[in-house]
């Protein structure tokens, strides 16, 4: 598990603070890179650090890092200069890459501190939330196993040293300057634990692994939430047919995991509310329908919406806010035996609608269903599934933009708005009705897949059935953005990038207003 580094706000000359490094931002100009505005160094400093940028033929674009040891006047041991690209084209999602990037190339280094160009609270929020993203890394020791069986450990041990984060603010310390700050804290650590979730080899991370893992870190969260779960029996009771299916050819059974956040308030009193659903598949071999082998190599990660739903409670929970918070954690692992849900299989779900399973490696949407109709038991204000739903995704939208659906249009571009003012990148997508005849089963009311045309479109139409009438509800494909097996980039690690809990917490503060 990764040891959480500590966020800090100074209003201190940059060139006085003791620390390992010192991080400034480079600017891309047609004589090279040159230090941006406001990093108020030294001119011993500012002249030394151009004539090693100009000796490197630094040319202070994105993604640029070049250290520098010994400069005169500053108490840094080393500096590093992070590019930022045009001056005129520093945005706030620039900044938070940058400080990604410059964090990540001094992960050994205990103390640090960023002075890149913040000239508003959204800028210096941008840096700090992009500096903590930067510092991430999974603790592979947290995974070592002896002999016998694997068992994960509910909480396990943290590394012995985390980085010291001080961000430079040119805004002052005022208490919106703190908050944005505590803000980034806050969701960085939760979006650090959808990472290590996501991370967690599938042997140790078992959906029963997953509730005990959920309850260790509830337990130790300064948030109130409660965790209540359905277990096999509770399920099969209940009739959540969806995800029995899909988790009954495991040895590890399917969990419902339901995390609430509750703001004080009476009994007589309804406050704002939002549901959030997450796919849990914990492993997907595709069950009788199986992967090929090389697909099944990154199939840890298809409980990366779950990962992103528990840690968006823990995260506002937290931050205290005033709308009330349901997660949904629809944990499941999906595998080939004899007992095996079969295509050509009908099953029935929650809300009573019966369904022909046609692919069982399409399982996600089964409890994703049985997850919304839970969710719209509660009749919360507004609903947000997230998953790592299909294929189709990644070959609209690429690996790193999310596919957003709604029943709504204003609440599609909200949800679309809140990634944005992230850095999570998505793109609103239709439901056409023309596809809903692509679901169409003459065996139940349902089939649970179309054919590969709109594939993406057509699960969000499926998904579309189980939602309670009158309530707004998206649907967030992160099959691409949710997991990055290439080499790391700005604040995107290597493995789970945590994606989506930042854009779950802003829709949620924005639902305040």
């Amino acid at each position: 598990m990764t040891a959480a580094p500590s966020l800090n706000l100074t209003t201190r000359d940059a060139a006085g603070l003791k620390v390992d490094a010192l991080v400034v931002g480079s600017v891309s100009t047609d004589s090279g890179a040159q230090l941006a505005a406001g990093h108020g160094l030294p001119s011993a400093a500012a002249k030394h650090l151009a004539a090693v940028l100009a000796d490197l033929e630094a040319k202070g674009k994105p993604g640029e890092v070049a250290r520098v040891v010994a400069v005169p006047d500053v108490k840094a041991t080393a500096v590093v200069v992070t590019g930022l690209g045009p001056a005129d084209e520093v945005t706030a999602d620039v900044l938070r890459s940058a400080a990604g990037t410059a964090l990540r190339s001094v992960s050994t280094k205990a103390s640090v501190a960023v002075a890149l160009p913040a000239p508003d609270e959204a800028a210096l929020a941008a840096v700090a939330d992009g500096a903590y993203a930067g510092s991430y890394t999974f603790d592979a020791a947290s995974t070592k196993v002896s002999t016998g069986t694997a068992k994960a450990s509910p909480s396990p041990k943290k590394p012995s040293s985390a980085p010291e984060i001080t961000v430079v603010s040119s805004v002052g310390q005022g208490k919106s300057a703190k908050a944005a700050v505590e803000r980034a804290a806050v969701i960085g650590a939760a979006r650090d634990l959808a990472r290590d979730l996501v991370n967690t080899p599938p042997n140790l991370l078992t959906p029963q692994a997953f509730v005990d893992r959920v309850k260790a870190v509830v337990a130790a969260s300064p948030g109130k939430v409660t965790v209540s779960v359905l277990d096999e029996k509770a399920l099969a009771k209940g009739g959540f047919g969806g995800i029995v299916g899909v988790g009954q050819g495991s040895v590890n059974p399917p969990r419902i995991v339901t995390m609430t956040y509750s703001p004080g308030r009476t009994r007589s009193s309804k406050g704002p509310s939002v549901a959030l659903v997450g796919k849990g598949i914990t492993f997907d071999s595709g069950g009788l329908c199986i992967k090929p082998a090389g697909s099944m190599l990154t199939m840890k990660s298809d409980m990366a919406g779950a990962a992103a739903v528990a840690a968006t409670v823990l995260a506002a929970a937290e931050l205290g806010g005033p709308v009330a918070v349901t997660g949904y954690l629809c944990l499941a692992e999906n595998m080939p035996s004899g007992t095996a849900q079969r295509p050509g299989d009908v099953v029935t779900m929650r809300n009573g609608t019966t369904v022909e399973i046609l692919d069982t490696d399409a399982e996600g949407r089964m409890v994703l269903g049985d997850g919304l109709c839970l969710a719209s038991e509660a009749k919360p204000d507004v609903i947000v599934d997230i998953a790592t739903l299909t294929g189709a995704q990644m070959v609209a939208l690429g690996s790193r933009v999310a596919g957003v659906m709604a029943n709504d249009d204003d609440f599609r571009a909200r949800v679309v708005d809140a990634g944005a003012a992230e850095g999570e990148d998505s793109w609103p997508m239709p439901l056409p009705r023309e596809l809903r005849a692509g679901l169409d089963s003459v065996v139940a009311d349902l089939a649970h897949k179309a054919d590969r045309w709109g594939g993406m479109l057509t699960a969000g139409l499926f998904l579309q059935e189980f939602v309670g009438e009158g309530i707004p509800w998206a649907h967030v494909d992160i099959a691409g953005p949710s997991f990055n097996e290439k080499e790391p980039d700005g604040v995107i690690p290597k493995g789970g990038t945590g994606y989506g809990v930042a854009t779950l917490v802003r829709l949620i503060e924005d639902h305040a207003g």
